[in-house]
Order: C-alpha cells, then structure tokens, then sequence
C-alpha cells in the first residue's frame, strides 16, 4: 500500500501514521521529521526549510518534493509507505504522482483526517513529543506515567517549538488555505478517504483500519 494522510495539525496523523506502521509494516515518510533532520544536519535544503516552519508557514514546493523524492528512492519504500506531512499543495500532489506512475507504484489510497480548529488548538498546546521513538503525548489528553518521560523508551520528551497558539492558529490558517485544494484534488481522483478524527486515538485507529479494509482485501 502507498498511502497519503492528509489532516490539519493536531488531526492525530503521526500517531495513526505509527500505528499503520507497526501494522502492516510500512515505512513512515514524516517530511516534518525530513525537514528536521536536513536543518539539524545543516544542508542547504534544511536551512531553507528552516526558516519557513519556524514562522509556521510552508515549505515552497521545490524544496519539499526534492527530500521528499530522495528518500522514496530508498530501498525499503519498495514494498509501500505511508506519507504524512506530504503533499501539502496541488503542485507537490502532481510532482508525487508523476514521480511514482513513472516507477509503476501508483498511490493506493489518499486518508483524510477530519477536525475543527479549537480541538486542533486544545491537543497541540498540550502535545509533547519523544524524540526517540516519536511517540505523541498530550497534557490535557494522554499523560505519560512519570512526568516529562517517555512510557515506551524512556526518554525525556520535549515540545514542539512551534507548538505556542499563535504559531498552531496560523499554521491551520495555512492549512485551510492550501492544502485543502488536495481534498477535491484527490477526491476527484477517486482516492480519498474521510475519516471522523474527533474522538479518542483507539476509536480513530479502528476508523482507519476500516477505510483501509477494500485494499487489505485486495491484497490478501
């Protein structure tokens, strides 16, 4: 399976993408985590992008399609991925798809992760973050046991530097802006696939299995 989540941030996307993961055993393509590992390693493509998510505004297409298509090329995307994060704009929609119906590997299926704006705002001015193993915490939602420590690894968790209220209500603003073209785009194309995300991370799980189970059928 080739699978694409779209969603505003808060929609519970990384979670779900990790559960599908350990799943069916796809790799996850987190472009957040891509742009991230670029800036810290300091490429040109990573300081560019930089600047951009620190004002909470895109990454310009150009930018973006590049990391994206690169780490696609690897190896262990063969079998299929699950992207998220990306596309965010029609033109990257397009780039990805001309990309992989050149190497036979059309997307599968195109997730849309659905909530409103305050319960966005609510999970991310909470969320906290383990850089280990990237599981997602919440203070108002989903505590982790001990305080500030990952209940998996261990590990300290941190917040998002662009997780303050002004910078979430902006980035959705952008998301309503931008990439809610890609609903009619993909819908259009007969691969989207809504999903109620308003509701506790098992009930949501249980949702996306179920948008899934055609091309679990498929494949069987």
């Amino acid at each position: 399976m080739r699978i694409v989540l779209l969603g505003p941030p808060g929609a519970g996307k990384g979670t779900q993408a990790r559960r599908l993961s350990e799943r069916y055993g796809l790799p996850v393509i987190g472009t957040g985590d891509i742009f991230r590992d670029h800036a810290a390693r300091g490429t040109a493509l990573g300081l560019a992008a930089k600047e951009y998510m620190d004002r909470g505004d895109y990454v310009p297409d150009h930018i973006a399609v590049n990391m994206v298509l690169e780490r696609l090329d690897q190896p262990d995307t063969r079998e299929g991925f699950i992207l998220d994060g990306f596309p965010r704009t029609v033109a990257q929609a397009q780039a990805l798809e001309g990309a992989l119906a050149a190497g036979g590997r059309p997307l599968s299926a195109v997730l849309n992760f659905k909530i409103g704006d305050e319960v966005a705002v609510k999970r991310l001015t909470g969320r906290l973050v383990c850089p280990n193993c990237k599981r997602v915490y919440n203070l108002n939602f989903k505590r982790p046991r001990v305080e500030g420590i990952c209940d998996v690894c261990g590990h300290r968790l941190e917040a998002r530097s662009d997780d303050d209220e002004a910078t979430i209500r902006r980035r959705l603003l952008v998301y309503r802006k931008e990439t809610q073209p890609l609903v009619l785009y993909f819908w259009e194309r007969g691969l989207l696939r809504d999903i109620d995300a308003e509701a506790p991370e098992e009930v949501v799980a249980d949702r996306t299995i179920e948008a899934l189970s055609d091309l679990l059928d498929l494949e069987a």
